[in-house]
């Protein structure tokens, strides 16, 4: 059965190759996950053509596409932050501007949803398409997480994640970088969250250029991972408050 309401938000770095067919795909498969529906596209801070591109389908779209530009790069987080504030509707969903996810599967993620009755559900990538050495940072990531915070999902970066917009009221991340998903996960686990997961596909890319093995994010993750670990050592309640809020209502 369909969402009553659907955000679906996409951040984007340099994808002026994947929009076009990106929104299309979106437009398509929205019908069949929700009965009112927008799409927010959040370039962060592109060099490319992103942009123009997406000013373009705003305009050919009307009101069902919208544009959040950033004029220099946040971080992966800072554009989920922005997809995040921009949202109006009930439920939010994201994947990535790349392409490697597809809209039409976020519906594994709907009826994952209406069976367990959870606020939140993630994926995890099924057969993943990425290069050997994203692989083992993607392991490491994994067991870290779940070592030093208890964190039991299958992917914690996985794209392809929706919530209830009611259980991300009073939820601050911190982050700006590629912790965001793992903090955010973290966040809602503390507070008693359930979190359900599905497998979804995963494609190679054909467009663009990945940037999430690049030395600079890593050690971003690296620093904000132990940030959050050490605050809530020292104390969890300040730790918790620690950050801005997802939503601006």
């Amino acid at each position: 059965m369909p969402l009553q309401e659907l955000s679906l938000f996409f951040p984007c770095h340099n994808e002026a190759e994947n929009l076009e067919a990106l929104v299309a795909d979106a437009l398509t498969a929205l019908p069949a996950l929700a009965m009112t529906y927008e799409v927010i596209l959040v370039d962060d801070g592109s060099r490319d053509d992103t942009a123009a591109v997406a000013e373009r389908l705003v305009r050919q779209h009307g009101d069902t596409v919208r544009l959040v530009r950033h004029d220099v790069n946040r971080g992966y987080g800072g554009a989920l932050r922005s997809g995040f504030a921009a949202a109006r509707y009930r439920h939010l969903a994201y994947t990535d501007g790349d392409r490697q996810f597809r809209v039409a599967d976020l519906a594994r993620l709907v009826e994952r949803a209406e069976e367990t009755q959870s606020p939140v559900v993630i994926g995890f990538r099924l057969q993943r398409a990425d290069p050997p050495l994203r692989l083992v940072y993607a392991t490491i990531y994994r067991a870290a997480n779940r070592l030093w915070f208890g964190l039991r999902v299958r992917d914690v970066d996985c794209a392809a994640k929706l919530f209830q917009r009611s259980v991300l009221r009073g939820i601050n991340v911190h982050s700006d970088g590629a912790f965001f998903s793992a903090e955010l996960l973290i966040r809602l686990q503390r507070a008693g969250v359930n979190i359900a997961e599905v497998g979804v596909p995963h494609y190679p890319r054909t467009a663009g250029s990945p940037t999430g093995a690049r030395l600079s994010v890593i050690a971003r993750a690296v620093r904000d991972f132990w940030s959050l670990r050490l605050r809530l050592w020292l104390n969890r309640s300040q730790a918790l408050a620690r950050g801005r809020a997802l939503l601006n209502d």
